[in-house]
């Protein structure tokens, strides 16, 4: 990460399935105001042990980044990274020609073929 890179959200990896968003809070607010968290959950609603977390500034985001990565919570090790910029596109890819193109074949739907 360059110095004007802004750190505007954390990516926390590895946390215990059973872990609560209080908790969560409670455990990043040692380093700051916590503005909002994002557990993320799948289709039956269960937690996936990801979350993302924003601070209040960019400087309490990179004393969580510094502080708790590797922290122990449930006999777990989380792990806390920057998150990836928006602007990043990784499913394009920029043609010689300017123009943008899949990374990524279409597969052709399943049953009867189409003819060409």
């Amino acid at each position: 990460m360059t110095g004007k890179d802004k750190l505007k959200e954390l990516f926390v990896s590895e946390l215990p399935y059973e872990i609560t968003e209080e908790e969560l809070k409670q455990l990043f607010s040692t380093c700051g105001t916590v503005r909002s968290i994002f557990m993320l959950k799948d289709d039956r609603g269960n937690f996936k042990g990801i979350a993302f977390i924003k601070m209040a500034t960019e400087k309490e985001n990179r004393e969580a980044l510094n502080v708790l990565d590797g922290t122990k919570i449930q006999e777990r090790f989380i792990k806390v990274a920057p998150t990836k910029p928006k602007n990043i596109a990784s499913e394009s890819v920029a043609d010689p020609a300017g123009e943008q193109r899949s990374r990524r074949r279409r597969r052709e739907p399943k049953g009867r073929k189409r003819m060409r």
